[in-house]
């Protein structure tokens, strides 16, 4: 087994509110000089540039899980990580089915979909940053039915993190972890029942990739492994 960087929480310029210098090239190229081994790439209830970051970052020795940041019906962002690109869109087509409304971009901003050299290949017309009508109990489930984690994303954060959304997490909530803004955090969030913790970066920039991150002591980079990792099993470990 071996040590992984991981930043699991990172947003292309497919998101309206992430800067467009977020292209698939320079999120992978940033990765590498930060050092991150892993990165997931979570843009907002979608999931369209995560092929193009996969191409480019192969390049840069980088693996990609792919994912989104999906946005409950109770407006609670939850990241969604998968390692096959068929389970991952398989979700998406849900939560498109789930997502009303069209992108204003003089109000929210662009929802570029890009190819691995950084070309434009279109722009994304639904309003992405709006909250789906999936419930929070319903979203974890079928990220489990498509073989994905499910993660509650900075919790510790008031806006869109589940605490702060709900003032709890429900009790049952089969999620696999929870996200950390900041690590400091951890002793201060007093959770009824024990989850692993994660930290990420939340990026919408290139110069916020990797100012946080998880290391995950593993085989090879899968969610089966990073499962394991989460829950302490087969000598497998994670930690901030």
């Amino acid at each position: 087994m071996r040590e992984f960087k991981a930043d699991l929480h990172i947003h292309t310029c497919l998101s309206p509110c992430a800067e467009l210098e977020m292209s698939p090239r320079n999120i992978a190229k940033e990765a590498k000089r930060k050092g991150l081994a892993i990165v997931g790439i979570c843009d907002h209830n979608s999931g369209e540039n995560v092929p193009a970051v996969n191409k480019a970052a192969a390049f840069e020795g980088v693996e990609v899980l792919g994912g989104m940041e999906i946005t409950s019906k109770e407006e609670v962002h939850v990241l969604a990580l998968f390692d096959s690109e068929e389970r991952l869109f398989g979700l998406q087509k849900i939560v498109y089915e789930n997502l009303q409304g069209t992108n204003d971009e003089k109000i929210y901003g662009d929802q570029v979909v890009a190819n691995e050299l950084d070309e434009v290949v279109d722009f994304n017309k639904k309003l992405l940053i709006g909250a789906t009508e999936i419930s929070i109990d319903r979203l974890v489930e079928l990220i489990h039915e498509f073989d994905g984690l499910a993660i509650a994303a900075h919790i510790d954060r008031e806006g869109f993190g589940i605490i702060g959304q709900l003032g709890f997490i429900p009790k049952g909530l089969a999620l696999d972890a929870v996200e950390l803004a900041d690590p400091v955090n951890k002793d201060a969030m007093a959770l009824e029942e024990p989850f692993a913790f994660v930290s990420s970066s939340d990026a919408h920039t290139l110069e916020r990739i990797g100012k946080r991150w998880t290391t995950f002591l593993m085989n090879d980079v899968s969610i089966g492994e990073l499962r394991k990792c989460l829950r302490g099993e087969d000598g497998r470990r994670a930690w901030m």
